[in-house]
């Protein structure tokens, strides 16, 4: 155990040199430690491609069509600016909240269809108009932008990180990840949006914000989808699934035709595939070619697809290495067992610099330890996602490409970046972890 225990912080290690300093691709990356691991591991080596093959295949199975809907929905989105009618609406119904509250909100919605990198990219223009010339106020904007934005983008399907970790762990029920899933990002938002008004407080000393002029920013958008219609892509696909998840227990084992058709529509793949007609939909409402929405997504999909199936690949290879036998995981049978993945997670994001790697590789090492650290079930699982998704979030800086998109797009300079991106994230982390391992210890009591 404790050779193979090696073996593995061995694989992480070269993952972090590849991604890190010789900026490999990290399908490129993942691929080596897949095979590296299992010549050190002695799978016969004639098995060795068909153990590769078919962890490749199985994660690509379990979540290609939801993260290339996921993309086709962002897409859309922004083809249609219906990104930019969504945060109006945001904005105009919450012009109650603190903006950097509201714009948090804004990037926790976005985030959930559209990648982390391109949605900061899509609303960054928006925190720059909101905050005219007070750079301070500019700085707290983009900083509840991307706390927003990162809270779903690890917690919340169809994102591919927390996809990837569900079928890692063989997750059967996505549903109840959607849920607390989001449950808990909500949280991390709140995290980072409090962090950011503290600095937007600070910005109004000399400069008092008025919320009357919230919406100059839209005076020139006049071709704008209105907020029902631009929020239809993504409100649809999570109605269907929480009402196929609901319908169990309404009704039970019964079935039906109507029953069959709500539990067909509310599968996480043709849920999403609606999601996808609705902003097709929208193109074709504006008149927009179908086609570049759909090249597009495949493009920002691809990438992703590959790495998180190569992740699968490598999951496949640890699957052999015996990481119980002589040690004793009772002690942390417990909500401190939630502690491992956490700092795992947290350790491998800080040192290479991917959030969907780091969940990828941990939630691999840790299938084989659910069961002697009581997780096994299909809540317990979630727990775990979930603390790998706080781990993988702290903390954000240099090496990873995200800080440098905000701190760039944001106009911030390196060191205010790290002054306020990075220890949003670490707060955003830590803090998280401390509330969910309170809500675990509170939930076991029942």
């Amino acid at each position: 155990m404790a050779l193979d225990l090696l073996f593995i912080a061995i694989v992480v290690l070269w993952i972090i040199i590849g991604t890190s300093y010789l900026r490999w691709h990290p399908f490129f990356v993942l691929l080596i430690s897949a095979l590296g691991l299992a010549f050190l591991l002695q799978i016969p080596v004639t098995e060795i491609p068909q153990v590769i093959s078919a962890g490749f295949g199985s994660m690509f199975k379990s979540i290609g069509l939801l993260i290339l809907f996921g993309a086709w929905i962002g897409a859309g989105l922004e083809a249609t600016k219906a990104t930019t009618a969504i945060a109006k609406g945001i904005i105009k119904k919450l012009t109650l909240l603190p903006l950097p509250f509201v714009i948090s909100s804004l990037g926790y919605l976005v985030s959930i269809p559209v990648f982390c990198d391109a949605a900061f990219v899509i609303l960054a223009p928006l925190t720059k108009k909101l905050a005219a010339t007070n750079i301070a106020r500019r700085d707290a904007l983009t900083i509840a932008l991307s706390t927003g934005l990162f809270s779903s983008h690890v917690l919340v399907p169809p994102t591919p990180g927390p996809l990837a970790a569900a079928a890692n762990l063989q997750l059967d029920n996505l549903y109840i990840l959607l849920l607390a899933g989001g449950i808990f990002a909500l949280v991390l938002m709140l995290i980072g949006a409090c962090y950011s008004y503290y600095f937007f407080r600070k910005s109004n000393a000399e400069d008092p914000f008025d919320k009357n002029d919230l919406l100059k920013y839209f005076g020139q958008e006049v071709q704008l989808p209105s907020f029902s219609v631009a929020i239809w892509p993504l409100a649809l696909p999570i109605l269907l699934m929480a009402l196929a998840s609901i319908l169990p227990l309404l009704f039970g084992n019964e079935t039906g035709v109507l029953i069959d058709l709500i539990l067909f529509v509310g599968d996480p793949a043709i849920a999403l595939l609606i999601g996808v007609l609705a902003a097709f939909g929208l193109c074709l409402n504006q008149q927009k070619s179908i086609g570049p929405v759909i090249e597009k997504g495949i493009q920002q999909a691809a990438p992703i697809l590959l790495i998180t199936a190569m992740g699968g690949a490598l999951g496949a290879v640890i699957q052999f290495a015996n990481l119980t036998e002589g040690i004793n995981l009772s002690a942390f049978n417990n909500s401190m067992g939630l502690a491992i993945p956490f700092l795992l997670a947290a350790l491998l994001k800080s040192a290479q610099g991917s959030s969907t790697v780091a969940i990828i590789t941990i939630s691999s090492i840790m299938l084989p330890l659910l069961p002697a650290l009581g997780f096994d079930s299909e809540m317990g699982k979630v727990w775990v996602i979930m603390a790998i998704g706080a781990g993988s979030l702290t903390v954000s800086h240099a090496n990873d490409s995200y800080f440098w998109i905000v701190s760039q797009l944001g106009e911030m300079s390196v060191k205010q970046a790290y002054r306020k991106h990075t220890v949003s994230t670490l707060l955003q982390g830590t803090l998280g972890f401390i509330l969910l391992l309170t809500a675990y210890s509170i939930f076991k009591t029942f």
